[in-house]
């Protein structure tokens, strides 16, 4: 795994030695920023942007886009193991002053900290077995996390069958190997 794009091209990044993450394989990940820059309809620019990168692992999502400009990360993830690697790639990348690293459960725990803090995209990579995403879109709309123009991504199983709420429209689904990943924006 590795930054693909931007001031940190090629850099590999730590990975964790379990098996309880999956980390976003770099072919979906380029896919998903092609479709991010490229696409009309979403027309994303990373330079100054705010990015929140919920369920973020090792932070690969979170750290490519500050490789491409963005202005600040904030990374919400709760398994210990995992934000220790999580830190230690941000270190690695000196990306340390640009990040922010919330070890919370983003369903479970009060997020109050972020509330009303305006993201310009918010990436969501939740364990394919998780099942109850109405409350991570509840927790979106209620916090206002995203911006008027923002985006939300999520990446999921191909083979999920999750409901979206009647607030967001759907700008574009693709699918890549095992993942399907939805472009969103608030309606």
């Amino acid at each position: 795994m590795r930054i693909i794009g931007g001031i940190s091209k090629g850099v590999k990044l730590f990975l964790p030695k379990d098996k309880e993450t999956r980390p976003l394989k770099d072919l979906t990940k380029e896919s998903i920023f092609n479709t991010l820059i490229h696409n009309n309809n979403l027309n994303i620019t990373f330079n100054k942007s705010i990015v929140l990168d919920i369920f973020s692992g090792t932070g690969s999502f979170g750290l490519e886009c500050i490789s491409r400009g963005a202005n600040e990360v904030i990374f919400i993830e709760n398994y210990s193991p995992i934000i220790e690697i999580l830190k230690k790639n941000t270190k690695k990348l000196k990306f340390n002053f640009n990040c922010k690293i919330i070890n919370k459960n983003f369903i479970e725990d009060n997020l109050e900290i972020i509330k009303n803090k305006k993201f310009n995209l918010v990436f969501i990579d939740p364990p394919y077995k998780l099942n109850n995403l109405d409350i991570i879109f509840e927790k979106i709309i209620h916090l206002k996390l995203l911006d008027t123009m923002g985006v939300l991504v999520l990446h999921r199983h191909k083979n999920s069958e999750d409901k979206i709420p009647r607030k967001f429209d759907m700008v574009k689904t693709k699918i890549y190997g095992l993942s399907k990943i939805l472009f969103l924006r608030v309606s």
